[in-house]
């Protein structure tokens, strides 16, 4: 088994995101801070590790901490002026688009809570596991005072139910793990003990399909939620400069 840690952007060690590799699969671990915010320096070490990931030719498994897969944006950015908002929203949804183009399987396992921003990473997996338990799946930006992003609408409306997308989105319902699994967030839930066991048989399970394939196939099938996510990502940026 081979261990490396994903760099940061200027290239200096960091755990935010972890990236270890074995028989093919590997396995990227969301760790910053209590909630795993998103933050600039968190979409930065992902795009690393993606970046490893790619050249190891590797199925991906995406995870967080114990009880927090991600709560989403980093407030502290988000509040701390218009333009670090927009740059922010645009950064994490560019990486939901590398996700959902990725050329391996990814699998999502989704360790306890994901909110906002991190329920949109669960919506860019290729299969999402999540854990038995008290946890919230939400996409609670109207709850917050944040109107949707054109971007978050294009990703949820494609990945979501319908019934569960206008609940989601314009009432910011919480799901819980089971729940969650008929409207779209995830598609299998287990104890949480087996978590990682189960997404590892997943990823290995993956590895034996046939790459070029998945990659072309996969590229078919998302073509109009991608040219949906670039229009929508190009109305988010002409109405915050508007």
């Amino acid at each position: 088994m081979s261990t490396t840690t994903a760099p940061c952007a200027d290239n200096k060690p960091n755990e935010l995101v972890s990236y270890s590799l074995h028989e093919g699969v590997a396995t990227l671990r969301l760790s910053n801070g209590k909630v795993n915010a998103i933050s600039p320096e968190v979409i930065a070490a992902f795009n690393h590790a993606l970046d490893q990931a790619e050249a190891d030719m590797a199925v991906v498994i995406i995870t967080g901490q114990t009880g927090i897969f991600s709560g989403g944006f980093d407030l502290k950015v988000i509040k701390s002026s218009p333009q670090a908002a927009l740059d922010l929203v645009t950064q994490g949804f560019e990486l939901t688009r590398r996700l959902l183009c990725h050329p391996r399987p990814v699998v999502m396992a989704c360790s306890g809570h994901a909110v906002a921003k991190g329920a949109f990473l669960l919506l860019a997996g290729d299969y999402r596991i999540g854990v038995q338990g008290s946890f919230a799946i939400a996409l609670n930006e109207v709850k917050i005072g944040m109107t949707m992003p054109h971007a978050a609408v294009a990703v949820a409306r494609d990945r979501l139910s319908h019934a569960a997308f206008q609940r989601a989105v314009l009432l910011a319902e919480t799901f819980t793990p089971d729940s969650a699994v008929s409207a779209g967030f995830l598609d299998q839930v287990v104890d949480a003990d087996a978590l990682m066991d189960t997404a590892h048989a997943k990823a290995t399970e993956l590895l034996a399909l046939d790459a070029k394939a998945h990659h072309q196939s996969k590229l078919r099938v998302r073509q109009p939620l991608l040219h949906a996510l670039d229009a929508a990502v190009q109305l988010d940026r002409a109405g915050a400069q508007a």
